[in-house]
């Protein structure tokens, strides 16, 4: 399945503080949770043959472009997951099958004025980041081969490495496995246009009920370097999944690793 005939989703506030760093709490002021560690919602950043800007294929693998204007870009460092949506008689979305997940640069320009979340999300070709391989899910509930990845970022700007969000074990997601799986049908299928999120169901119908989805399915929180720079031209990118049962989260591949190395233009 290629990744430009799937849905590109995005969920909001899946780890603890990042929408705080990213000054980005307040755009969910008025969004009710069940529960206050619970996400925000889901966003789009690419919807496949959309006459919009959404339907810019803005995913890559080796560079990153940014805005010609100044647009304070933030990598996101996240896991992408490809879902494949299982639909009901009323195109309802009734399951979600985890498939395979890879390292996903969200990266996302602080806008002033923005009503959306999906409009800080995509602005052409090259906006966004996804890994150089995936890693088949055995099984996306506790005891399968994603307990023991670990998730980290760093950026190099002139020629010193710099760590930019937070080494993180992947189950230290807000939500993970079977619940987030259950949080996103009830997103997709409920979520409503209000305030800075929109209504999954309906972007799904105008995509004609597309059969994946790569669901970016949040960031972590900023190191200290990552918080506090944006990105600038000629900085390298990497964002990086390891097995922390075997390896470490630096530069180094192998081939339970998976490292998105973006240069920045």
């Amino acid at each position: 399945m290629r990744v430009d005939e799937m849905i590109g989703l995005g969920v909001a506030g899946n780890f603890a503080h990042h929408l705080e760093q990213a000054g980005e709490l307040e755009d969910f002021k008025d969004v009710k949770t069940e529960e206050p560690q619970a996400p925000k919602g889901i966003f789009p950043f690419y919807l496949p043959s959309s006459d919009s800007f959404l339907g810019i294929y803005s995913v890559t693998s080796d560079e990153l472009k940014l805005p010609a204007y100044e647009a304070n870009a933030q990598v996101e460092p996240e896991i992408g997951v490809q879902f494949e949506i299982v639909y009901g008689d009323q195109h309802e979305v009734v399951d979600l099958i985890a498939e395979r997940f890879t390292t996903f640069n969200d990266c996302t320009i602080r806008k002033e004025g923005a009503k959306k979340i999906s409009e800080k999300k995509s602005w052409g070709p090259n906006s966004k980041g996804i890994g150089n391989k995936w890693i088949d899910i055995d099984k996306f509930e506790e005891g399968g081969v994603m307990d023991r990845y670990h998730l980290c970022s760093f950026v190099r700007r002139d020629g010193v490495l710099h760590e930019y969000g937070v080494d993180a074990p992947l189950p230290g997601y807000s939500y993970f496995y079977t619940k987030l799986k259950n949080w996103l049908i009830e997103k997709m299928n409920h979520q409503e246009d209000f305030g800075p999120l929109e209504n999954i169901s309906a972007h799904l119908r105008a995509c004609n009920y597309p059969s994946h989805a790569l669901i970016s399915i949040g960031a972590t929180a900023y190191a200290e370097f990552g918080e506090h720079n944006y990105l600038q031209s000629g900085d390298e990118i990497y964002v990086i999944t390891y097995d922390a049962t075997q390896e470490k989260g630096d530069l180094e591949s192998s081939e339970t690793k998976v490292i998105l190395h973006q240069k920045v233009l």
